[in-house]
This record gives structure tokens, C-alpha cells and sequence, in this order.
């Protein structure tokens, strides 16, 4: 049974029902369950509670300045999520003597600082989290074996599913949900016969195929994303290395928008994405440094992972070392991001194995 409603969101609150029964079975199954937890169930643990934990420190301060009812409903039902996935992941880490990870908690936002976004930009947002959060919920769904892991990864990935699809409404309901490209349908079935099919860097280039359409919009779409939120990040950071670097990364997705977009361009594809989400000019303390830092190094990780499906999916030779040329930019740019994290004390380790080599020297 689907825990989510299917149903449109509307003026005012969305309806958000449970599945009581589901949640009594994890108590049941965390506390009867005498299975360690594989690295493989920590990695995904660890990781969607540093996720849900910054999420609602900035999910909860775009519900203190939003004004639309209906985006409002959105980001309610986005941060119950995330604290319910953090109530039941503090009892699970108690129950199985595992550090409780520091993640992050009201002393990283200020509520009461100025809005820094509009109201178009929250729906936009939540439709690229909620994409994100349905990677990640997969991968450790595939990778976990413990019962009551797989119904609370499972959970967490309907979850997204449904606030990807309520997310959507909402755009369409208010004029700003950009589809991708119309192309031709096809007449047949069609096999490649060439090798002028992979193309070459210089020229001899075929029309771009459905997929390699969609990856180029989609990296365009998350690009203008993190260029406004970078934007934005710099107004409110306080260390100028932090806002030097927010700056650096703004322009790198510029530049990567322009790379996509011409590509498009060159193939007779439109480019253009129609909603503005330009952040305001408040440059009030609102999130702190710790944290932009590690939503910025979070979307970069994203990044990098959508140029690598991106370039698995793009058999057209010249696609391909772009996207190769524009990973290592943003894998480059992700390390220095690293680099001030750990200068400050902010990187929080995730669980690792022991130093075999340092117990056998008797070391600490």
C-alpha cells in the first residue's frame, strides 16, 4: 500500500496520511532483529540523515517566508519527511549503539532573516531534491538486505516519488513546469548500420537521439539551479573564501549552461528555460557557512554523477568529451570545496573501516 496520497495539492494544507501499520512493523523488526548493519546499510543511513537534517534547517526557513498556500503544502509535506526520516533514525542508531552523526540543527539557519528566494524558486527546488532523493533512496534500497532497512528505504523512495509528482502539479498549475523538447515520432524500428553513428570530435555530427536530449536538458535544468542558489549562498556567506568560491561555482555552471544549451542549439533544439527564480538582494545572515558548504559539495557530487550517466548515455563522440572535460571541472571544484570544509572542521567523517596498519602500531 502506497503511504502517500495521489491526490493534487490545493489551496492550504496537503492531506498527508501514514501507514501506522508499516511504521509499527519497523519497531517490530528494528527491535527484534539481531542482524549487524552491513557498511553498505550505513553508508545509506548515514547519508540520509545528514541529507534530512540540512534539509530541514532550509526547508523550515522557506516555510517561514513563503506566501503561496499551495507551494506552501508542498514544502509542509517535504519537511514532514524529513523529520520523520530523522525520528526514526536517531531510535534506530540508539538501538544499534551507532553514533548519532552531528548533521545539522537551528544553529545553522536563521529564521528570521529576510527571504532570499521568491516564491517560483521553492517548487523548482523541491523538484530537483526530490530527483536527488530518488537516486539516493535507490541505490541504498539496492544495497541493503536488513528488513526493516529495505520498508524504511522503500518509504523514503515513495516519498520522493510523490513529492516529485506533487511538485510537478504545482508548476503546472502555476504556469512555470518547462517540459523538455518535442521531437518526431518515429515511423519504425530503426538499427545502427555505421560507425558514423558514434560521430567523431572534429565533425560528421548526426542529430542528437531522445536521451542524449534529455541528459543535456536535465544537466541545463539542475545548472540553473545551483547557479541561483549560488547566488544567493554568496549574498548571505560570512568568510570571503566561502563567498569567493560560491562565486567560482557560479560561474562554472554559467559556463556549463552555455556548453548545453549550444549543443542544442547547433542540432535546431530550443534551450531556453522560460521561469525566473533570480534570489533577492538580502544579504542577512541566513544559513551558515557549514552548511552552504555542504549543500553546495552535495550538489557537485550530484553533478558529477549526472555528466557520468550522461556520458555512458551519449554515444556521439564530441557529447561525450565534453561532458569528460566539464566532469573534471566540477570533480576539481568539488575538492577544493573539500579543502575549506576540512580547514573549518566542518567535513563530517562517514563510517569507515579501522587503520589495521595504525592498531597494529598500537596508535590511537
Amino acid at each position: 500500500m502506497d503511504c502517500m496520497q495521489e491526490k493534487k495539492p490545493q489551496m492550504g494544507s496537503i492531506i498527508r496520511e501514514h501507514c501506522s501499520n508499516e511504521l509499527v512493523e519497523w519497531s517490530d523488526r528494528m527491535t527484534n532483529h539481531d542482524t549487524r548493519i552491513t557498511s553498505a546499510e550505513m553508508a545509506g543511513l548515514w547519508g540520509q540523515y545528514m541529507n534530512d537534517t540540512a534539509a530541514v534547517c532550509v526547508l523550515s526557513y522557506f516555510m517561514t517566508k513563503v506566501k503561496d498556500e499551495q507551494i506552501r503544502s508542498v514544502l509542509e509535506l517535504a519537511l514532514s519527511s524529513s523529520e520523520e526520516h530523522i525520528q526514526y533514525l536517531k531510535g534506530l542508531f540508539e538501538q544499534e549503539g551507532f553514533p548519532t552523526p552531528a548533521g545539522f540543527t537551528k544553529q545553522d539557519v536563521q529564521l528570521d532573516a529576510r527571504p532570499l528566494f521568491s516564491d517560483a524558486f521553492y517548487p523548482q527546488y523541491l523538484k530537483l531534491m526530490s530527483v536527488l532523493g530518488m537516486s539516493a533512496s535507490t541505490l541504498a534500497l539496492g544495497l541493503a538486505s536488513r528488513s526493516d532497512l529495505v520498508i524504511f528505504h522503500k518509504k523514503v523512495l515513495s516519498e520522493a516519488v510523490h513529492l516529485q509528482k506533487v511538485v510537478s502539479d504545482v508548476l503546472l498549475d502555476k504556469g512555470l513546469y518547462v517540459r523538455h523538447p518535442y521531437i518526431s515520432t518515429p515511423t519504425d524500428v530503426d538499427f545502427v548500420t555505421k560507425q558514423s553513428f558514434l560521430g567523431n570530435v572534429m565533425g560528421g555530427k548526426r542529430p542528437l537521439t531522445a536521451v542524449e536530449i534529455s541528459n543535456l536538458r536535465l544537466n541545463i535544468e539542475t545548472n540553473l539551479i545551483g547557479k541561483e542558489m549560488m547566488m544567493a549562498f554568496a549574498q548571505v556567506a560570512r568568510r570571503k573564501e566561502v563567498k569567493d568560491y560560491l562565486i567560482r561555482g557560479k560561474q562554472i555552471s554559467t559556463k556549463h549552461i552555455t556548453v548545453f544549451s549550444d549543443i542544442l542549439l547547433d542540432n535546431d533544439i530550443p534551450a531556453a528555460m522560460t521561469w525566473d527564480a533570480t534570489p533577492t538582494a538580502s544579504t542577512d545572515q541566513t544559513f551558515s557557512d557549514k552548511l552552504i558548504m555542504f549543500h553546495v559539495s552535495a550538489m557537485a557530487a550530484a553533478g558529477v554523477g549526472n555528466y557520468g550517466s550522461a556520458i555512458a548515455a551519449s554515444p556521439r563522440k564530441d557529447i561525450s568529451l565534453k561532458y569528460s572535460r566539464l566532469l573534471t571541472e566540477i570533480w576539481l571544484y568539488a575538492e577544493d570545496g573539500a579543502n575549506i570544509m576540512i580547514d573549518h572542521g566542518w567535513l563530517e567523517k562517514a563510517p569507515q573501516t579501522p587503520d589495521r596498519n595504525q592498531l597494529a602500531r598500537g596508535e590511537s
